[in-house]
């Protein structure tokens, strides 16, 4: 059974990337494919090479330099399809990816009284631990965002749905807070048993602040019949969770999952019913970011994730005759 499992595992992992490798090779191109999108191709490859030959330093920080290097490629495959992308905003671009650190943070809070999860393997030199997280930590936005920006400007930006009338716009609000609470509150021994909730809960407290203050938001996308922004979301969620699990799966440095339940059967280190929280993360990383981006960060340093039309070309660009 583990051997058919981790079969399936890197069976959907090899198929989330020929998914992406599709889009990023698909048509029309506005760009050619940039030459640091082939460094972050190659230093892929040459991570695995060297994963596989037990080099020390890089099994430590694997997951870290991994999602670096995949960034990279994927940024590029976004910007060779739309001719933009988010690595050609710079300054946002760390912007986002250093306001990472803290969202993710937030649910290590929570993990101190859930324990879902621990780590093995860290360096015992503080500093290098935190090097280490920080740096893997930065990349959760820039993955997530990355890929759901290849998604959607590669296909799910042309969906059409018929307009969705949300309902009362704070109750949700309201549910999302007493998700978030109700792990805090209740007793030390089923507190472990109540994850599902904080993965939900951002999702229902963030959409109706992000409303309010006029941020992007997915339930105005589906009001307005424009469901491609979610969905890419949801997309990317799902291939990232595989990404992250995979090479999770083979480092040195690595988390485990230690919470109470489904240990039976397992994807990489994931028990399987695990990946179903993949997709909504990404719809809390959204929500994060524009809640974070918009307290925290000056305008001209706020990304628009994943823009539904594509940016006009320079005019030097002309047009062949």
């Amino acid at each position: 059974m583990t051997t058919m499992l981790l079969a399936a595992g890197l069976a959907a992992t090899a198929l989330s990337a020929l998914a992406l490798l599709a889009l990023a090779l698909g048509r029309p191109a506005v760009r050619r494919y940039p030459l640091y999108g082939w460094l972050g191709l190659g230093a892929m490859a040459l991570f695995e090479l060297l994963l596989a030959l037990h080099v020390a330093w890089l099994a430590t920080f694997f997951t870290a330099v991994m999602w670096t290097a995949y960034i990279a490629a994927v940024d590029a495959a976004v910007y060779r399809r739309r001719g933009d992308s988010l690595l050609h905003r710079p300054a946002g671009f760390a912007a986002m990816a250093a306001l990472s650190v803290p969202a993710w943070l937030l649910f290590e809070l929570y993990n101190l009284r859930l324990r879902n999860w621990a780590y093995v393997g860290v360096p015992h030199n503080f500093w290098r631990f935190a090097l280490g997280a920080a740096w893997a930590f930065a990349t959760i936005f820039p993955g997530i965002f990355e890929t759901a920006d290849l998604i959607h400007c590669g296909w799910a930006q042309r969906l059409r749905c018929r307009p969705w009338r949300a309902g009362a716009r704070w109750s949700g609000a309201v549910l999302g807070a007493v998700l978030l609470l109700a792990p805090l509150a209740a007793p030390l021994r089923w507190a472990p048993y109540l994850f599902a909730l904080v993965w939900a809960g951002f999702i229902f407290l963030l959409e109706p602040v992000q409303r309010a203050l006029g941020g992007p938001s997915l339930l105005r996308d589906l009001e307005a019949g424009r469901p491609g922004r979610a969905l890419a979301l949801l997309l990317g969620g799902t291939a990232c969770g595989f990404f992250w699990e995979f090479w999770n799966y083979w480092a040195a440095a690595r988390w485990v999952y230690v919470f109470p339940i489904l240990h039976h059967d397992r994807v990489f280190a994931m028990p399987f019913p695990g990946f179903l929280g993949f997709p909504p993360f990404a719809i809390e990383c959204f929500g994060l970011y524009g809640v974070l981006a918009g307290a925290l960060l000056p305008s001209a340093f706020r990304l628009t994730l994943l823009p539904e039309a594509p940016p006009a070309l320079p005019r030097h660009r002309a047009s062949r005759p």
